[in-house]
């Protein structure tokens, strides 16, 4: 079986990853390869077509930077991006990561009688746009291109949650949210790829560690805040500034003593820290499901989270505290890590049954594939 992706995956592929959603898509793209298909990714990003050493071919679009800037769009770019897709006669076409432009998918899909998945990469792709607004576009930098794309996207994303042969969700609250819509869709859990981590057996943790993009969007004044109220901890601050609110908070960060800003590091690195740390730091106020989550648990280490628990995962698991936007709470909650009731060995074992690449993923993945390209019905 043929699969085609598009998108800018190929810097996933070669270890370099730009977000959490190519990350996904990346390690699906692997499974995929590893179950027997055939997958081909689109890349506008590329300099040069190549294959990784798993098999996965990666084109790039020729002529995506030809004409002129923005024009181009609609002279050069959605036309070549729907000649390539077309051309690859694929028997499924997989999309991920909110986009006007997986409508070209969804077209090459039935242009070829191909099948089209819609994967769902945030709880803002199925929420009501109030929340879009609140969430994204008022934290984000609204160029010419983001204004563009987020109207044509508002338009045309949910024709493609209906119209999709199958909608694969993060979690049961999107799947839950939708189906108040009456579009029906599966549970698809996040991919892990598990990796050694070798600590020194009497290392013991003294400090949080917090994860990810730096930015207003992801809740950076949220977690300043909390490092004010709470002096007595330390912590570990892994990723860059991507906006003017997060740059000034970073300047500010380093004049805390209990603070160690790290700067943005390698996955293998940046597990280190986690699984030497006492528990994983989140202020973001609207996710998916994250990734740096599954890490932490397949550390052993518990997440603390002041708004996000995707599906009541950290509460029905008891994989840490979800604090729902309470900093006072979290911060006691920090105070009673003392006594975790077996909390690692339930972490592994949660994310070796629902979240690590196994043989038994792999065929998994590989089964609703096939049922998807054999039937006709959208689940």
């Amino acid at each position: 079986m043929k699969i085609c992706f598009w998108g800018d995956i190929a810097s996933a592929l070669n270890g370099n990853t730009s977000g959490g959603g190519e990350l996904q898509l990346a390690l699906l793209a692997k499974a995929l390869v590893k179950g027997g298909h055939e997958v081909v990714i689109l890349d506008s990003d590329t300099s040069t077509d190549f294959i990784t050493t798993d098999g996965i071919k990666v084109i790039k679009i020729k002529g995506w930077n030809s004409g002129l800037p923005f024009i181009r769009a609609f002279t050069h770019r959605l036309p070549k991006l729907y000649n390539s897709l077309k051309k690859q006669q694929a028997d499924v076409y997989y999309c991920r990561i909110r986009d006007f432009r997986h409508l070209l998918a969804f077209w090459a899909a039935r242009k070829v009688k191909a099948k089209f998945i819609l994967g769902i990469a945030s709880d803002l792709d199925v929420s009501n746009f109030s929340k879009r607004i609140k969430y994204f576009y008022l934290v984000n930098r609204l160029s010419l291109w983001v204004m563009f794309n987020g109207l044509l996207t508002e338009i045309i994303y949910p024709l493609l949650l209906r119209k999709a042969d199958l909608v694969l969700v993060q979690h049961s609250g999107q799947r839950n949210i939708l189906l108040q819509k009456s579009i029906k869709s599966q549970v698809f859990s996040n991919i892990f790829e598990q990796i050694e981590i070798q600590l020194k057996q009497d290392q013991v943790p003294d400090h949080f560690v917090y994860v990810g993009s730096l930015d207003k969007r992801k809740g950076i004044v949220d977690f300043y805040e909390m490092v004010k109220k709470s002096p007595a901890y330390k912590y570990k601050v892994i990723g860059s500034p991507r906006d003017k609110t997060a740059l000034r908070i970073y300047q500010k960060l380093k004049k805390f003593r209990n603070v160690s800003l790290l700067g943005k590091l390698t996955q293998p690195e940046t597990l280190h820290h986690i699984a030497s740390s006492k528990a994983l730091i989140s202020t973001s106020p609207m996710e998916g499901f994250p990734n740096v989550f599954v890490e932490a648990w397949a550390c052993g280490i518990p997440v603390l989270s002041l708004y996000v628990d995707p599906g009541g995962i950290i509460k029905r698991e008891k994989l840490g505290f979800a604090a729902d936007g309470d900093i006072d709470r979290m911060i006691k909650a920090m105070n009673r890590l003392g006594n975790q009731n077996g909390l690692e060995k339930r972490a592994k074992t949660y994310v070796k049954e629902f979240h690590t690449l196994t043989e038994n993923k792999i065929a998994e993945i590989s089964s609703l594939f096939y049922e998807v390209k054999e039937n006709s019905v959208n689940v």
